[in-house]
């Protein structure tokens, strides 16, 4: 039986346990295929390439580091009582403004190495892993918020 700490009642009373190797397996599966569809649907090779590198990869790397910090969490920490939206909104822009620093120097030392220097692929990076960041860590933190317990308030 789960402990009380890592599960959140569901409609029919049962808990269900965050999960961190199924989020990142769903961080990673999500964006791929709906890029990809994308992708596909359009005809853009560079996209249907990115949804499997730079998207998907990004959204599964940073939901295994977010949801490896958050579980690490104990259930009595303000963030376990914070409310879900600030949460979730604070560790999205905190991706975002990490993920944005990263493709943008990737962007621009990236085309310095021989090999790269005719590829479109760095150039994506300025879109892709801020924008990938963002949608992981904002999931994963609202997915692992409502595994915690409810505030009880005083009446």
């Amino acid at each position: 039986m789960p402990s009380r700490q890592n599960t959140a009642p569901d409609p029919d009373g049962t808990h269900q346990p965050f999960v961190l190797w199924r989020e990142v397996l769903v961080a990673y599966a999500m964006p791929a295929v709906m890029a990809g569809a994308g992708g596909l649907a359009t005809g853009q090779r560079q996209l249907l390439i990115a949804a499997a590198t730079t998207i998907a990869g990004t959204s599964a790397v940073v939901a295994a580091l977010v949801g490896a910090r958050l579980r690490k969490r104990p259930a009595g920490s303000w963030m376990a009582h914070a409310p879900r939206v600030l949460i979730a909104l604070g560790f999205g822009l905190c991706a975002a403004a990490v993920g944005f620093a990263l493709g943008w120097s990737g962007a621009h030392w990236l085309p310095r190495i021989p090999a790269l220097a005719d590829s479109p692929w760095p150039a994506r990076l300025q879109l892709d892993l801020p924008v990938s960041a963002a949608i992981a860590a904002t999931m994963i933190t609202w997915r692992w918020r409502s595994t915690r317990p409810r505030r009880h308030r005083a009446r």
